[in-house]
């Protein structure tokens, strides 16, 4: 039995001339049915409720306005779930409806809770349906693209495998729309995918979409760091979806860490939002990469924001480039009072024990 989390894009549900979205859906239902009658599981991460609500309404473009998006989510998702329940019920599978955002994840409790009902729904035999609750979300909660929601429910759940169904065929090593010469990278190893990430920064113009090559490469990391394998494939190609639920390895493949970090260290990285900095000399810095120690104050050289204690906060480099994440025993107002009192005896004093710190 294999558990796996498919995500399927804007691009892909909203249908073309040729094919309407009620007929996308059934044809993914039926396939998913194909999957889970081998007695594997699924979740599936759906987008689409903008998109459908603006459809119903007939509006011929993606509003830009945050409560015209709100309006236009509300409608879709129902429009989006009668769809699945539709056709699922035929088949006698249940399905329930998850709506999250991104302060579902923000604490450890919150995340863990997500995780155990998600589980339980699978223990049921019924197939939890994700979305991002766009009605709710502003853009402090929002992760944007389900992209990103996709890989935190694949770690949430030691899921074996995330596919993202979308419109992009492969990987390439450039952009094709404008490099003749651009090649399909068809394997991604986890130590080549920082490198290929940041050359990679980009957000393609989709006016229906809100990712692009750039939001599934971050997914890609989140996933694979936490042991996740992940397939991007072509959902516009039956015969690719085909091709997924039978195991072959099309489209690119992204191959898990050999050494993942594990779902606690994922959620660091990954799911919270950092209230404050803390800046760190060379020694610090070197300590916490290369000997998996915890933050000391002594190599504290600068602090910036105001944090309680047990809050997360990003850890940086004296460049001021990222190294970490991680949730500080000491409030920021404490830690400035013995820097500027240059306290003694304090050098051994934790700041971010090593068990809530995470490398980035």
């Amino acid at each position: 039995m294999e558990l796996w989390v498919i995500k399927i894009g804007t691009s892909i549900i909203r249908g073309t001339e040729n094919i309407s979205t009620e007929q996308i859906i059934k044809k993914l239902c039926d396939h998913l049915y194909g999957f889970i009658s081998k007695g594997n599981k699924v979740v599936l991460v759906t987008s689409g409720a903008v998109g459908l609500g603006c459809k119903k309404l007939s509006l011929k473009k993606r509003p830009k306005e945050l409560t015209i998006l709100q309006a236009m989510a509300a409608i879709g998702q129902v429009n989006l779930m009668s769809l699945y329940e539709k056709e699922m019920n035929k088949k006698g599978i249940n399905i329930a409806q998850v709506l999250l955002t991104k302060a579902d994840f923000n604490t450890r409790d919150s995340f863990i809770n997500a995780s155990k009902t998600l589980n339980k729904l699978i223990s049921l035999d019924v197939i939890p349906i994700v979305n991002e609750n766009d009605t709710i979300a502003n853009e402090e909660l929002k992760y944007g693209d389900n992209d990103t929601l996709s890989a935190l429910v694949s770690v949430a759940l030691n899921a074996n495998k995330l596919i993202l169904l979308t419109d992009i065929d492969n990987l390439y090593s450039k952009d094709p729309k404008t490099n003749n010469d651009a090649k399909p990278i068809k394997e991604v190893n986890n130590n080549e995918l920082k490198k290929i990430k940041e050359k990679n920064m980009q957000n393609l113009n989709n006016e229906w979409g809100t990712g692009g090559i750039a939001t599934k490469l971050i997914a890609a990391e989140i996933a694979t760091k936490s042991g996740v394998t992940v397939q991007l494939v072509d959902g516009r190609n039956e015969i690719n979806i085909i091709d997924v639920f039978n195991n072959k390895n099309i489209g690119t493949i992204f191959n898990p860490c050999k050494k993942p970090i594990g779902n606690k260290k994922s959620w660091l990285s990954h799911a919270i939002e950092t209230v404050g900095e803390i800046i760190l000399d060379d020694g610090a810095c070197f300590a916490i990469q290369n000997k998996g120690a915890s933050l000391l104050l002594v190599g504290i050289i600068e602090i910036s924001g105001n944090f309680s204690a047990n809050q997360p906060v990003r850890i940086l480099n004296k460049n001021k480039k990222q190294v970490a994440k991680g949730i500080t025993s000491m409030s920021s107002d404490s830690i400035k009072n013995i820097m500027d009192k240059k306290i003694n005896n304090i050098h051994s004093q934790i700041v971010v024990h090593r068990d809530v710190l995470a490398l980035t």
